[in-house]
This record gives structure tokens, sequence and C-alpha cells, in this order.
């Protein structure tokens, strides 16, 4: 999994890209850009809870500490870390 530990700090927020319905679970960093790959559908939310999962994972942080702003409904999510 990608070492995203530089982004841990309170009042960080970031731009992720989503593709739900993947073969596996995982996260890259391409052109600086980050793609989270989850195998869950995009029903119910249980996408963004897979994919707040798997960026507090790779952060090393509770995934209480992350909150999704804005893309709820679009494969372009912004989260903010919070305190």
């Amino acid at each position: 999994m990608t070492d995203l530990s530089h982004l841990a700090r309170p009042g960080t927020e970031f731009t992720v890209r989503v593709t739900p319905k993947a073969a596996r679970d995982r996260i890259t960093v391409e052109d600086g850009q980050i793609r989270v790959y989850v195998t869950v559908v995009p029903e119910d939310g249980k996408a963004n809870r897979a994919v707040q999962a798997a960026l507090a994972k790779a952060m090393g942080i509770a995934k209480s500490r992350l909150t999704l702003l804005r893309g709820e409904t679009s494969r372009d999510k912004t989260f903010r870390v919070e305190p």
C-alpha cells in the first residue's frame, strides 16, 4: 500500500479520484494525483466508507479523523484531516 503519512497533519485537505468495483483495493499516486481503487459497489455510501478506511490506513491515522468534504456521489472527492 502507498504511504501517505505526509498528509496526516490536521487541517490538510486533499483530493482523490475513486474507482469503485475494481479488481482489488489499492492506492496509487500518478502525476501527483491520488487514485483509490476499491472493490465495493458505489451504493449507500459503501464505496465512500471503503475509500475512507483505505486512506486512513495508508496515512496511519484513525478513519474517524478523515472527513469527506466534497464529492459524496462523484468520483473526485475532497477529504480533510481532523485533529
